[in-house]
């Protein structure tokens, strides 16, 4: 009987534990920029989190470590959905954006559907496919 209790009370104690958690995380209120994956350069290497941000008029994708890569001279010139192997990597359900440099460098960055049009809003699209 004093198993059950002292079970009880541990659920209890966790339970508040992550309400109190859950309303510290609400307060804080919505995260700044667009959640991603990315990879530089396109096609290969591995996929890294972190998120683009659209702010002070630059465009700008911070992974999770290691230092900001600017998007300003980029431009959108392809979006598709990922491909079996790649879904693996990141959600099938998203879809990938192909930036492309004028030095011949190009960048994927992958967003969720919902963040697509607040993306290619911040990354501006190429005319005619030209980079």
């Amino acid at each position: 009987m004093i198993e059950f209790l002292v079970l009880a009370l541990g659920a209890a104690g966790a339970g508040w534990l992550l309400r109190r958690k859950h309303r510290v995380w609400l307060a804080a209120g919505p995260v700044a920029g667009i959640p991603c994956m990315a990879r530089r350069p396109a096609g290969e290497g591995r996929w890294r989190a972190g998120r683009v941000y659209a702010d002070e008029g630059a465009a700008r994708w911070v992974p999770r470590r290691g230092a900001p890569v600017v998007l300003t001279g980029g431009r959108a010139t392809a979006v598709r959905a990922p491909s079996v192997r790649e879904g693996i990597s990141i959600n099938p359900g998203s879809r990938i954006v192909t930036c492309a440099y004028a030095g011949g460098a190009s960048m994927e960055i992958a967003v969720m559907p919902l963040d697509l049009r607040e993306l290619l809003a911040a990354v501006p699209q190429a005319a005619d496919g030209a980079p």
